[in-house]
Formats: C-alpha cells, sequence, structure tokens
C-alpha cells in the first residue's frame, strides 16, 4: 500500500518483535494513526471493535492475538483460552478461523519453549501468504480488465466496488482493488465507482482514501446508486471482496452486495468477486448456513464524520453486517490460481 508516499504493508510486528502494529482504521481518513497490539485480548478487541477489518486482515490480527499469548504464557491453558477468545471476536469471515487452526498446527506439538518463538514465525508466513495471493489475484484480474478495455478504448474503464476490500482489508494490495491498482500503474485508464457503504461508510471513508493514495481516479456514490450507473451504461464491471464462499460458490460479503449483483445480472454487467483460497469455505455448504453478524444498531443511529458523530433518527435500528449472493448471480471468482466459472 502507498501511505503517505510510502510503500507499507496494513500489519507489522512491533520494533521489538512481541506485538503488533496495526492502523486504527476508525480514525480514517481524517487521522492516519498506529496502534500496538500487545495481547491476545488487545488483538480480540480491535477486531470485535472494528479498529481492523477485513477478512484477510482478521485472521492475521488474529494469527499475532495467538502469538502474543503465547509468548506471555505458553501453556495449553493459555493456547486454548486464547484460540477460543479470539475465535468468538467476529462470527461472520472465514479466515478468522483458518488463521487460528494454522497457527494451532503449528504450535500444539511444540514444547511450551518453542512456541512463541514458532507461533510469531508462522504469523509473519500467513501475512506473507497472503501478499502474494492478492498480488496474482491482482495479475489474474488485470487480464480480465484489459479484455474489458479493448472494448472501448477511447474512454476510461469504469468499474464499480462496493464496501473495502483494498490493502486496508488484507495486509497488501487488497482482493478486488488488487488488478483495480495493477491496471492503474499498466496504464489502463481506470475510474472507480465506490459505494459508501452505509452504516459504517467503509467506502466513502476507506476504498476512497486508499485509491487517493494510490492516484486512481474515483467517485464516491450513495449504496443505491449502482443500479441506476449499470442501465445507464456507465459501469463496466462489478468487483467485489467477499468473507466468505461457501461450497456452493454462495458469496457471503458487506451488506448490500446482494443488491448491486441483481442489478448487474438484469444490466448484462460482469459480476467478479476477488476470492483468496483462505477464504474459501468447503465446509459451508451454502449461504444459508453462514452466521450473519447483527452488529448493534447505534452504528445505523448514528453516524461518524470529521469531527464527530452525529445521531440521525430516534428509531430503533436493525443492523445485518453481511448478506448472501448466489453463486448464480456471480459472473467470475478471481483467485491467485485464475479466473474460475464456479468454485
Amino acid at each position: 500500500m502507498i501511505l503517505e508516499g510510502h510503500h507499507q504493508r496494513s500489519i507489522t510486528r512491533t520494533q521489538d518483535g512481541r506485538g503488533a502494529r496495526i492502523l486504527d482504521q476508525r480514525e480514517l481518513p481524517w487521522k492516519v494513526k498506529w496502534v500496538e497490539l500487545r495481547s491476545a485480548h488487545d488483538a480480540e478487541v480491535a477486531i470485535r471493535e472494528m479498529w481492523t477489518r477485513g477478512a484477510p486482515m482478521i485472521g492475521a490480527t488474529a494469527a499475532y492475538g495467538l502469538a502474543m499469548a503465547l509468548a506471555m504464557d505458553a501453556s495449553d491453558e493459555t493456547l486454548d483460552a486464547a484460540y477460543t477468545l479470539l475465535l468468538a471476536s467476529r462470527p461472520t469471515a472465514v479466515n478468522l478461523r483458518w488463521a487460528l487452526d494454522r497457527m494451532m498446527e503449528t504450535v500444539r506439538p511444540l514444547p511450551a519453549s518453542e512456541r512463541a518463538e514458532a507461533a510469531f514465525a508462522r504469523a509473519d508466513a500467513i501475512c506473507d501468504e497472503d501478499v502474494a495471493l492478492n498480488k496474482a489475484i491482482g495479475e489474474h484480474g488485470l487480464a480480465l480488465l484489459r479484455d474489458l478495455h479493448a472494448k472501448h478504448p477511447d474512454r476510461p474503464l469504469n468499474i464499480l466496488t462496493h464496501c473495502n476490500a483494498g490493502w486496508l482489508a488484507t495486509v497488501d494490495y487488497g482482493t478486488a482493488t488488487a488488478p483495480i491498482y495493477l491496471a492503474h500503474d499498466a496504464g489502463i485508464p481506470v475510474h472507480v465507482w465506490v459505494d459508501e457503504t452505509r452504516p459504517r461508510n467503509q467506502g466513502a471513508l476507506l476504498t476512497a482514501f486508499e485509491l487517493s493514495g494510490h492516484g486512481v481516479p474515483h467517485t464516491v456514490i450513495v449504496d443505491n446508486a449502482g443500479g441506476h450507473l449499470m442501465m445507464n451504461g456507465q459501469v463496466d464491471a462489478v468487483i467485489v471482496g467477499t468473507d466468505r464462499v461457501t461450497a456452493n460458490g454462495d458469496v457471503c460479503n458487506k451488506i448490500g452486495t446482494y443488491l448491486k449483483a441483481l442489478a448487474a445480472f438484469d444490466n448484462d454487467v460482469p459480476f467478479y468477486v476477488a476470492l483468496p483460497s483462505p477464504t474459501f469455505d468447503p465446509d459451508t455448504p451454502t449461504g444459508r448456513d453462514i452466521p450473519i453478524e447483527e452488529r448493534h444498531g447505534d452504528e445505523v443511529i448514528h453516524v461518524a464524520g470529521e469531527g464527530g458523530t452525529i445521531r440521525v433518527t430516534g428509531s430503533s435500528a436493525a443492523n445485518p453486517a453481511f448478506d448472501v449472493t448466489p453463486a448464480r448471480l456471480v459472473t467470475a471468482y478471481i483467485t491467485e490460481r485464475g479466473v474460475l466459472d464456479r468454485v
């Protein structure tokens, strides 16, 4: 990622190697604030309270959280307690369980004296793997964008994305944004329609912030403008990320993704899902089997902006964080292994 003019990762170890350093995404785009996590509890709070978010980043943060717990106490009791604590931090993104299970596979057989060092090394490897996966997704997606641009070489390629599946949601590159960044860097004129994604406005606050830093032309739109733009020929493709893809290809992503897929289908706009392999969940048969996180209604009732938070209604509010897009509405999945029409 390009942040303040420099290439950085969104999560790194602290200088002493015994903690993790992340961006506090709640402060963006108004303030760039790095925070240090020093315990499994810190990591759990950061995930649950959305200091950090995005399926791959949740997994990476949890991996370091488990390592931090073992640095304090490498007993089986602490290992099991940290695993349970972190696994419960958010219910929907499958990368959380994926990362924690791989950490357990690494450290469980080891003597206590070797666990902490091995855990940090495995967390580092999970982060390195995420970067490689996302870069490969970008390269495969770039080929798609080249072909789309060749159909209309006299104008910019208009891509619509929903929520934030960029480098803030991963260790680097992002998933849905990786093809966009690589296309921009390759000289393809790309313009991105950025859904604001209420209630937390992660598109307007985070994706737009990312694209600005990389110099990618973009325009923020309200969530419900996407269908209008597609109907009027102003969208060449939709690219979204995902928090979980089930065995049958159903896609769980930020609330509102389903509506974008319906509009894309009705207007013959290709709908692509950027899918790294850790986000594929073959153990869950369909989208109906995914636990959908219900967050507090205060996120809907209040809107945060520069200078503070304001209340917009006196009524109660429901706040499902995700919805499920049926596999039949997905044009293709952009994976690190290539572009697949089915999983």
